[in-house]
């Protein structure tokens, strides 16, 4: 259930970033979005009395706040810009793809080659997503801020799962955060000056950003990792996060997308469906 939580709320950060950018820059979104979340996070901290993380755990926290948090979010955020919210999420979605490559190469766990056929298919689908939103012979600029925001996810997922192991879901959450957040800090200064001359729904829906997509989202995400038998058994919920971001923006903004794009996506739904259910990773 932590994990379908999860996935519902990460489905409506794409569209309602895609209205945020409407009121906000890329920079102002973020950084407005995680000092409501840290806020948050540090009374509900204090409250539940924390521990303090251990010094050398300190690197692996570091490297979940400026890639997990800080890189993704502004990769994010910026390639939302040029791309709809349904071809992004199908994007993003390929993050458990460079998870397994990153598992390999940093928890050194074995693959099967099932698993590098479907790593091989979803790279597939992805260069079809990519080649959909070509402006003459260049590259959407969106793509590729998405597909760093992907590889930026998949450390999400690896710090993750290193940190849980020994640190609750709220203490990984909490000073994950708060490390992406302190980062974030050089874009305050316009975000503030943007804040002022803003809407009230656009306001209420940064709120609704901190409380749900961030705070409890990657609470509940860190809870459903620790409480995983294996790591696959909670990302496969990861597949419904393009579907319902496409179907939720469809509804609010009225987006649609080529054939082509909704093509390369079911591709790499369909390669991640092969790498973790056909070929299972082993420990070694």
């Amino acid at each position: 259930m932590a994990a379908l939580a999860t996935v519902l709320m990460w489905s409506s950060a794409f569209p309602v970033t895609r209205f945020l950018l409407g009121y906000y820059s890329p920079g102002a979104i973020m950084v407005l979005r995680f000092i409501v979340a840290c806020v948050i996070l540090i009374v509900i901290g204090v409250v539940k009395k924390i521990r303090l993380p251990e010094k050398k755990d300190l690197p692996v926290f570091l490297a979940m706040g400026i890639f997990g948090v800080f890189a993704y979010n502004f990769l994010f955020n910026t390639g939302t810009i040029y791309v709809v919210s349904g071809v992004s999420s199908f994007i993003v979605a390929s993050a458990p793809v460079f998870t397994l490559i990153l598992a390999r190469l940093l928890l050194k766990e074995v693959v099967r080659p099932a698993v590098w056929l479907g790593v091989a298919v979803s790279f597939t689908g992805l260069m079809v997503v990519m080649f959909s939103q070509t402006q003459g012979l260049a590259l959407n600029v969106g793509v590729l801020m998405l597909v760093g925001a992907a590889i930026s996810g998949s450390v999400l997922n690896i710090t993750q799962r290193v940190l849980v192991r020994k640190y609750t879901a709220l203490e990984c959450t909490t000073y994950g955060i708060i490390v992406g957040t302190i980062f974030m800090f050089i874009y305050l200064p316009g975000a503030i000056t943007e804040l002022a001359q803003s809407t009230v729904p656009a306001n209420l829906a940064i709120i609704f950003m901190a409380v749900f997509p961030a705070v409890l989202a990657y609470i509940s995400w860190g809870y459903a990792l620790s409480k995983a038998e294996k790591t696959t058994h909670v990302t496969v919920f990861l597949y419904l996060v393009p579907f319902l971001s496409s179907i939720i923006g469809f509804i609010w903004l009225g987006e649609t997308f080529s054939l082509w794009a909704l093509l390369g996506g079911v591709v790499i739904i369909t390669g991640m469906i092969i790498s973790n259910v056909i070929g299972r990773t082993k420990q070694k």
